[in-house]
């Protein structure tokens, strides 16, 4: 199956019309693959990703933001662990964002985020993001009060605000060679269920649980309407969202792969082109290298 064919059914780049039950998150486009299959392929795109991000490097005129937001136990750290796992770590920057801190929340709420954008020629990768400004805050108010916004900041159009300066954000980063992608890992409450189950029994896995990843869960509808709200107002040609099932790692993983391979591609990467000046110290360097033969 061809890249585009892939990706094509989970990228969104206008929004108006989307609607999460579009895409069923046990959704695997009708492939059957064993672990084996499953995991020779990733590392064919690992190693593809590898190589375009070794000429995003040495070009250092574009950078990659990507912006993973799901539900708890869709698969977030592990997608980022094993789509990544091939890439120079000197390129590659991944920061997790949590409950603000007391110093977060004396500035504006993407302020935390932008002091971590990824410079020229890097990729930098957000585990949770600006958006949960949009999600959590929008499902639990009590986080908005915390803000310490004046009055007149909170009103009915608080949520359309700030989608608006969401898609002004990421419409000056693609301005300025920052090109954003983004993926929401769909995982359907059933799965949720299995994995935190899985959490609870397996030894290995059990430091992984929280009970307030419970409180989130009994508000699953509202998560999901905030979640679908977000994707239809921000979904953009520069910063288009990829709605990914999740439900089966092996599928979501070459689907993020694939689509971090397109948006690299997308860019026309290459080797910078040593100047005529630098080309004669690179043969002068040669001359002195092979002297020391004699």
């Amino acid at each position: 199956m061809k890249l585009a064919k892939l990706i094509e059914p989970y990228r969104i780049e206008k929004g108006r019309h989307f609607r999460l039950k579009q895409v069923d998150p046990a959704d695997t486009l009708g492939l059957s693959l064993d672990r084996d299959t499953a995991t020779d392929l990733l590392k064919e795109g690992v190693e593809r990703l590898r190589e375009l991000q070794e000429r995003l490097y040495a070009e250092r005129r574009w950078a990659l933001l990507v912006i993973f937001q799901a539900m708890d136990a869709a698969g977030k750290d592990s997608a980022i662990k094993h789509v990544m796992s091939g890439v120079n770590p000197q390129g590659c920057r991944v920061y997790s964002f949590r409950r603000p801190s007391e110093e977060e929340l004396d500035h504006d709420y993407m302020w935390r985020c932008m002091t971590r954008l990824p410079e020229r020629g890097h990729i930098g990768i957000f585990n949770r993001s600006y958006y949960e400004e949009t999600l959590a805050v929008r499902v639990h108010r009590e986080i908005l009060d915390a803000e310490h916004l004046p009055a007149t900041s909170i009103g009915a159009k608080i949520w359309q605000q700030r989608f608006d300066d969401i898609n002004g954000a990421e419409r000056y980063l693609a301005h300025n060679g920052i090109v954003t992608c983004k993926f929401f890992l769909h995982v359907s409450r059933a799965g949720q269920r299995r994995r935190f189950i899985a959490r609870l029994e397996e030894p290995d896995k059990q430091w992984k649980f929280e009970p307030a990843d419970l409180t989130a869960r009994e508000n699953w509808d509202a998560y999901m309407h905030a979640y679908e709200e977000a994707i239809r107002h921000t979904a953009t040609p520069e910063a288009p969202w990829h709605v990914v099932p999740a439900d089966n790692k092996w599928f979501t993983r070459l689907v993020v792969v694939a689509a971090l391979i397109q948006r690299l591609k997308s860019l026309d990467l290459h080797y910078p082109k040593p100047s005529p000046a630098l080309r004669r110290k690179l043969r002068a360097a040669r001359a002195a290298l092979e002297r020391e033969k004699r």
